[in-house]
């Protein structure tokens, strides 16, 4: 069974409502981070179904409003909440991306690069560099082949050792007191 979407202009009257519901953002923490809808807290999709409901809620007469990007990853995060009995769901209509297209405000982080786009610009840059050295030292395009070797391997394991590298730098290290996923799991287990 599916609820109804609630559209931007909806979800600004029911906020500044009597009883608001709560905003749960089902994106990446990295997403979320770089932009939000004030008051929203994280949850991200792949953790949704692990999180206790009344952590959702906070209270089960409250209704939830779930927002992603677009709206497509907030309709699976409903399809398994709802599956787990929970009633007053909702998805934003057209997301983060509608949200904005109405005006209503948006609170802005810092955006990172992704392990993975970082991981992809230094296989390309070092692809390009052994193929323009290979003009001058011909062996050079084994190194290209070699990155080329690598980039499979993590496809074919999802093991790579070039993200697991750039993770360990101080700019993509999460700070473990802003990861809502550890958040949520530290509040799980206090109350138990």
């Amino acid at each position: 069974m599916s609820t109804a979407a609630v559209t931007p202009a909806a979800l600004r009257t029911l906020l500044d409502g009597d009883h608001p519901p709560r905003l749960i953002d089902v994106r990446t923490p990295e997403d979320f981070r770089a932009a939000h809808i004030p008051g929203s807290r994280n949850v991200p999709l792949e953790v949704i179904s692990d999180v206790p409901l009344e952590l959702l809620t906070g209270d089960p007469a409250t209704d939830v409003v779930l927002v992603c990007h677009t709206g497509r990853r907030a309709k699976l995060a409903e399809r398994l909440l709802t599956a787990t009995g929970m009633t007053k769901v909702r998805v934003l209509d057209g997301g983060l991306v509608a949200w904005r297209a109405a005006g209503a405000p948006v609170t802005r982080g810092r955006v990172r690069w992704s392990i993975e786009r970082q991981v992809r610009l230094i296989a390309g840059g070092l692809v390009v560099a052994a193929i323009l050295v290979s003009v001058w030292l011909p062996d050079a395009k084994w190194f290209a082949g070699f990155v080329g070797a690598g980039l499979a391997f993590a496809g074919i394991t999802n093991i790579c050792g070039l993200g697991m590298l750039l993770a360990r730098l101080p700019w993509n290290r999460v700070d473990a007191a802003a990861d809502p996923t550890r958040q949520l799991a530290t509040t799980h287990r206090a109350r138990e």
